[in-house]
């Protein structure tokens, strides 16, 4: 039987946090025809992003109700607007009863922690706004991806490409994992070096984590209120 990956698209998504893990995994499909992923939204429509790249899905919730794995991508605003997204929680709550993987790349952390997925589990996000993750019962961890059970969470937008792989050396082994990563030709080199995290000022982030969280939840003043207070 087919095992689907499942990438859930919702408006406003920042692109990388999707394509970044789609690749990875689209790759490991090839290797591995027994996988196939599909990028699944309430509708068939196109959707916007935040670049000017718009983006359609492949299938319907309703067409894929029982995914083998399901990975929700983040963005700004649009990420916690979502969190008010009954049709996409809903999907998603059903989906997670089955599926052996549930993963989320930055801000998609959120809407599992909306859906009630992330209570009593370890999790990560972008880190101007990991810490929130306990105002959903979840523990907030400073790494680059987290894995507690089924549930794998990727920090910030690139990092879900580390954690796409990680996936696939825990479906197939390090040998295939290794051979997606060069098949991707994903070998980091950034001209300005690594991050200096000890360096990352959360303070001067504040103002934009509050903008983006006013933005995104001005329809939602409990769920606001909630991760503000």
């Amino acid at each position: 039987m087919t095992k689907t990956i499942a990438f859930v698209l919702y408006p406003g998504i920042t692109v990388l946090d999707l394509v970044g893990p789609l690749q990875v995994l689209s790759a490991f499909a090839e290797f591995d025809p027994s996988y196939r992923v599909a990028v699944v939204a309430q509708g068939l429509s196109v959707l916007g992003t935040d670049t000017p790249l718009k983006v359609a899905p492949s299938h319907t919730f309703d067409q894929i109700p029982e995914p083998f794995a399901l990975i929700v991508p983040g963005g700004g605003p649009p990420a916690f607007a979502a969190l008010g997204n009954e049709p996409l929680l809903d999907w998603v709550r059903r989906a997670a009863r089955t599926a052996e993987v549930v993963g989320s790349v930055c801000t998609g952390s959120f809407i599992l922690g909306a859906a009630g997925l992330l209570e009593g589990r370890r999790a990560t996000s972008h880190w101007g706004v990991r810490r929130l993750l306990a105002k959903f019962g979840a523990t907030p961890v400073a790494e680059r991806w987290v894995e507690d059970g089924p549930v794998l969470t990727a920090a910030g937008v690139s990092a879900g490409i580390d954690m796409a792989l990680r996936l696939v050396e825990r479906l197939a082994g390090e040998e295939t994992a290794r051979s997606v990563q060069l098949f991707i030709e994903y070998d980091p080199q950034p001209p300005l070096g690594p991050i200096d995290w000890a360096a990352a000022d959360l303070s001067s982030f504040e103002p934009h984590s509050k903008a983006m969280l006013e933005t995104g939840l001005a329809d939602q003043p409990e769920m606001l209120a909630r991760l503000m207070n």
